[in-house]
């Protein structure tokens, strides 16, 4: 028996009027997921490059430039400085980690305090981005976040076993501790071109100043003539009160918008 079957007359606006052939198919979409993914991997190599050599101000124009890319495809991976940073300072939060877990199985708790913070400030010697960063000079919640979850809980345990063993003064807390590695910090961001290694100079003059027991009999370097003072003083950056969104977040329409070749990337 044949069967029939009628449709209403609006249903003929169904009817698909484009070109089929214009619909990506599975292995087309997997190569644009690979271009993606190769765009996202340069992005990245190049605003470490940059961001190490020059620090944070470094513009997502000139990130595009080196990473080959339309500054648009930089805006669609990266949004915001926030997820940026994220992505290129996290693997340090690791390697910090490791440096306080590293310093935690010392066998004398006053050189394992002294060792986490000899490692950490060499760590940011040749990453201009990572001084900055450490220093505050970065919008990233989540990243401070992620940091403070992992590495304080580290830092405490440091600084509770050096007073614990009777090598700390009694009156040093941990607040104190983030404020010797925020001042020296702030010491190597404006000396390093100038006295690469001073920051140790001061770091173990003020080591000297909370422990207790026997002092360095040496401090590391010499002090610094007034050339060099004044140098480095006129290269100190001063703290960033910052207000309202970064200047690299992605704008609502516009300009930020990818097109053309560049909205494929």
């Amino acid at each position: 028996m044949e069967t029939s079957f009628h449709f209403p007359d609006r249903a003929r606006s169904l009817r698909y009027h484009g070109d089929v052939t214009a619909i990506p198919l599975p292995r087309d979409r997997s190569i644009l997921r690979r271009d993606a993914e190769r765009n996202r991997r340069q992005i990245l190599a190049a605003a470490r490059k940059l961001i190490a050599e020059r620090g944070l101000g470094v513009g997502y124009e000139e990130i595009a430039r080196e990473a080959n890319v339309g500054v648009g495809t930089v805006y669609r991976r990266f949004p915001d400085r926030d997820a940026l940073y994220y992505e290129l300072f996290h693997d340090r939060v690791d390697a910090v980690v490791e440096i306080a877990e590293e310093a935690l199985a010392v066998e004398d708790p006053w050189l394992g305090l002294c060792q986490f913070m000899e490692r950490d400030f060499e760590l940011q010697t040749s990453d201009r981005g990572l001084r900055e960063f450490q220093l505050g000079r970065a919008d990233s919640i989540a990243l401070r976040r992620l940091a403070g979850v992992r590495i304080t809980p580290l830092v405490v345990a440091l600084v509770e076993r050096a007073s614990a063993a009777g090598r700390l003064r009694a009156d040093i807390g941990n607040g104190d501790i983030a404020i010797i590695l925020t001042m020296v910090g702030a010491l190597m961001d404006a000396s390093i071109d100038v006295e690469p290694d001073l920051w140790r100079r001061y770091l173990a003059m003020l080591l000297d100043g909370i422990q207790l027991g026997s002092r360095q009999d040496k401090l590391p370097g010499m002090s610094p003539g007034r050339p060099v003072v004044e140098q480095i003083l006129a290269g100190w950056v001063p703290p960033v009160r910052r207000s309202g969104r970064s200047q690299d977040t992605a704008p609502s329409s516009g300009a930020g918008s990818e097109s053309g070749e560049d909205a494929s990337r």
